[in-house]
């Protein structure tokens, strides 16, 4: 299985640092929920429901700091499959950047990440069977 955090509690700031940290090396490309609208032909408060609903997982980084969403997400399309399993970690009490620190982490079992996995054929139960014992 893929390495997770210890406990999702415990000393949150730090652990929110390490999973921003880890973030920018497991994903290649960011885009902000401004170019999100732009790709998908919505409006930015169509985006910005998108991540209060979990279909979008965002992040706050960059220099000015502003919400991104990994590309993987959402291009070549939406991954659909992503809510889910989004709701099942925030319940497990992971940060949205633990979350997604979890999405891009490969894991040789499944084989490749649990993104991939998402939006191969037949493989979300899979996934969020494994994000579900992460509460445990």
């Amino acid at each position: 299985m893929s390495t997770a955090p210890a406990s999702p509690r415990g000393d949150d700031h730090q652990q929110e640092r390490s999973a921003a940290a880890e973030l920018e090396e497991l994903v290649e490309e960011w885009w902000t929920l401004a170019e999100v609208a732009e790709h998908l032909d919505l409006s930015l408060n169509q985006v910005r429901r998108l991540v209060a609903d979990r279909d979008l997982v965002a992040v706050r980084r960059g220099k000015p700091r502003a919400d991104c969403v990994p590309r993987a997400l959402v291009d070549p399309e939406p991954l659909r499959r992503l809510r889910g399993t989004a709701v099942v970690l925030h319940d497990a009490g992971y940060s949205d950047a633990e979350a997604l620190r979890w999405l891009f982490t490969p894991d040789p079992s499944l084989p490749g990440t649990p993104v991939e996995a998402l939006r191969a054929e037949h493989r979300t139960t899979e996934v969020r069977r494994r994000a579900q014992a992460l509460a445990f």
